[in-house]
Parts: structure tokens; sequence; C-alpha cells
């Protein structure tokens, strides 16, 4: 599956490393992500934080039958960020057959927490 299309290719996210029930990607600051007053825009976290959940969820399922869905997110913004790289570390909560949550924590490059979110994917049938 190529990843880099879309909103992922426009904010420069990539793929750091993946496990069985985890997923870590980086997105650079740039102009693109950020506020009119210089700070990342609480948007572009929740962007980060359901493209790792998301992709975390396809990277679990037989593609050939199912598709996943970000059904639900919240986000916590604890931390303003102007520049460098944002990790962003997911972890499967829950993987059911029809659902699976992610907690998706986005830290600045110090490893200091600036977001922390939780989403639910839905996994459906392929029609």
């Amino acid at each position: 599956m190529d990843i880099n299309t879309g909103l992922i290719e426009f904010f420069g996210i990539e793929e750091v490393s993946r496990g069985e029930d985890t997923l870590v990607m980086k997105m650079p600051v740039t102009e693109r992500i950020k506020q009119p007053v210089g700070f990342v825009h609480g948007g572009a976290y929740v962007a980060l934080a359901e493209t790792v959940a998301s992709l975390g969820a396809f990277y679990s399922i037989d593609l050939d039958k199912y598709l996943a869905f970000g059904q639900e997110i919240n986000a916590n913004h604890v931390r303003a960020t102007r520049e460098g790289v944002l990790y962003a570390y997911g972890k499967t909560m829950h993987k059911g057959r029809t659902s699976q949550v992610w907690i998706v924590d986005i830290k600045n490059e110090q490893g200091q927490l600036v977001c922390t979110s939780r989403c639910t994917v839905a996994i459906t049938e392929k029609r």
C-alpha cells in the first residue's frame, strides 16, 4: 500500500518504525501545519494521530477483505510547538473484530509530550 499520497504527503508524514501493535511516524513542523501566529495547529496534531491509528489498523488487517476508517478521535494538546520534528507513538489498546482503539502520544524532539490522543478505528468488510 502506497501511503505517500494526499494529506500524508502534503504534511510530510513518514513512517519511522512498526511493530505488531505499534506504529511510530514523524512529521516536520513546517508553515503548512502552523496557525497564523506560528504554533502548530491543533488539527495537525489530530491529523497525525489519526494517520497513525488508521495506518496501524490497516497494517493489522487483511486488506483483501477489510477496510479501516477513523470513527472517533479526541486529543489533549499539552505543549505548544513552533519548530522541529514531531514523533507520534501509536499503540493498540483494543483490537476487536469490528473496531480497534489506539493511543497516540505525540512528542517533540526533546521527548516532551505535546499531544495525547485516543482514536477508535472501525473495521468493515469490503463490499
